[in-house]
C-alpha cells in the first residue's frame, strides 16, 4: 500500500477528521487508499497554531488510512475559502503548490516504529 509521511501535529489532524486537505509542493496523479504516516519531526510553527487542540502526537508510526480523491492547484480563492473554514489547520500563508484531497479517514492504531520516506512510498501489508 502507498503512504504518505506528514509531520505533526499536521498527521493528527488529519487521523483525527479535522484537516482533509494535505499541501505539496508537487502535484499527483495518483488516486486511491494510502496510510498516513507520522514522521519523526514537529512542524513548530504548526504546533503554536494547532496547540489548544490537545492531542497526543505519535511519532514515526502508521496512524490513519485515507483515499486520495482530488489533486486541486492552491489558488487565492482556495486558500481563502480553506481558512475561513478553519484559521488554524489552514492558514498556508503564501504556499504556491496543490491540495490532495483526503476522504475516508480511518484512525489506525499501528504500534510499529516505522521510518518515513519523501513522497508516497510503499509498505508491504
Amino acid at each position: 500500500m502507498k503512504v504518505l509521511t506528514i509531520k505533526q501535529p499536521f498527521a493528527s489532524l488529519i487521523a483525527d477528521g479535522k484537516k482533509e486537505y494535505e499541501f505539496r509542493t508537487w502535484k499527483t496523479n495518483y488516486r486511491g487508499p494510502i496510510y498516513i504516516h507520522a514522521g519523526m519531526t514537529i512542524d513548530k510553527e504548526g504546533l503554536k497554531r494547532c496547540g489548544d487542540i490537545k492531542y497526543q502526537y505519535p511519532q514515526s508510526r502508521i496512524i490513519a488510512s485515507a483515499d486520495i480523491v482530488d489533486c486541486i492547484k492552491v489558488t487565492k480563492e482556495f486558500k481563502d475559502a480553506l481558512y475561513k473554514k478553519d484559521n488554524k489547520v489552514y492558514d498556508i500563508g503564501d504556499f504556491d503548490g496543490y491540495a490532495w484531497k483526503l476522504e475516508n479517514i480511518k484512525k489506525i492504531d499501528d504500534k510499529r516504529m516505522i521510518k518515513g520516506h519523501l513522497g508516497l512510498w510503499r509498505i508491504d501489508e
